[in-house]
């Protein structure tokens, strides 16, 4: 079956400041952290969006996109495909709106995800990466019925998250760069357009781990790509196997680039805001303090989105505590 797409378009300041009224009583303002690394390192400013409800982002986005469901689409039910976090938003949003909800997770998704997602009401569907991966280019499952809120390519997901950027704005002014992990491209969309309607001479960049990098490899070739030396890794957040075409559409006149960082970087970085701020994160999390770490985000003052903190702890424990 054929579906019609809406047609990409920008998302308008006038949106994010209306998504921003509508998903007000279920996401926190979240706080701006200096993460102090001490001489020779930028100036670095944690986003702490492992705050909100759900540990992650995600909800922003979920919440606006379920609220403005018809009437008929939300008694259909609703159902999305992730890798954990967007599906717990959206089982979040669904919950809150009484409306039914399905979930396609990935099958090595994170235990503590998986359990989360039960936990919010929602049926759960496990799926291999290559079903998971169908699923999202063509957006049909014939196991399931209802009202598919994709978990990055929708327009209304997008300006949820957007509302992220009319915060950094206001906490930090003075900031000249903001950094965040690219997956399927949301967040980053979502940042660029609201930080570059209100500030234009901002920096906004992605950041990918080495083994799943296709936004720094489309921006490179200045067309959507697929990486193919993908492998996976601890970061289950982020890194795609590559840009689908609407979302280079879309983040391509709102963001600056991709920057690439190392899976031992980003452990670094997870170890380092554990040591200085106190603060658990998961992989695709760290990826925007390894990049701002490293130097290759500038001198700052650098807003490194924090993105989630949905991790195993057994997971978290070996990544950050150096071996003997």
């Amino acid at each position: 079956m054929t579906m019609t797409l809406e047609a990409v378009r920008p998302i308008t300041l006038a949106e994010v400041q209306m998504a921003r009224v509508r998903i007000a009583g279920a996401v926190a303002h979240t706080p701006l952290v200096r993460l102090d690394l001490g001489p020779g390192y930028p100036d670095i400013r944690l986003k702490l969006e492992n705050l909100q409800p759900t540990n992650s982002y995600k909800l922003r986005g979920a919440i606006n996109a379920v609220a403005l469901l018809s009437e008929d689409e939300r008694k259909r039910g609703v159902w999305t495909i992730s890798a954990g976090n967007a599906g717990q938003g959206v089982a979040y949003a669904a919950r809150r709106a009484g409306v039914p909800c399905t979930v396609l997770a990935l099958e090595t998704a994170p235990a503590s995800k998986l359990e989360r997602i039960r936990a919010l009401g929602a049926k759960l569907i496990l799926v291999s990466l290559d079903v998971a991966w169908k699923v999202l280019a063509e957006r049909s499952y014939a196991e399931v019925e209802g009202t598919f809120v994709h978990p990055f390519d929708n327009h209304n997901f997008i300006a949820g998250h957007a509302t992220m950027g009319l915060e950094i704005v206001e906490d930090a002014p003075d900031a000249v760069t903001v950094v965040a992990g690219i997956g399927g491209g949301g967040l980053i969309t979502g940042l660029g357009s609201a930080l570059k309607a209100l500030k234009p001479t901002i920096k906004v960049w992605g950041v990918e781990p080495e083994t799943a990098a296709p936004a720094a490899l489309s921006f490179a070739k200045e067309s959507p790509q697929e990486f193919r030396g993908w492998k996976q890794s601890f970061v289950d957040g982020a890194g795609a196997r590559a840009v689908f075409p609407r979302m280079w559409e879309r983040m391509r006149p709102v963001v600056d680039g991709s920057i690439v960082v190392s899976l031992e970087e980003t452990q670094q970085a997870m170890r380092s805001i554990a040591e200085k701020a106190r603060v658990i994160v998961e992989g695709a999390a760290a990826l925007s303090v390894a990049a701002a770490m490293t130097g290759r985000a500038g001198a700052g003052p650098i807003v490194a989105v924090v993105s989630g903190g949905n991790i195993d702890l057994e997971k978290f424990c070996e990544l950050v505590v150096p071996s003997k």
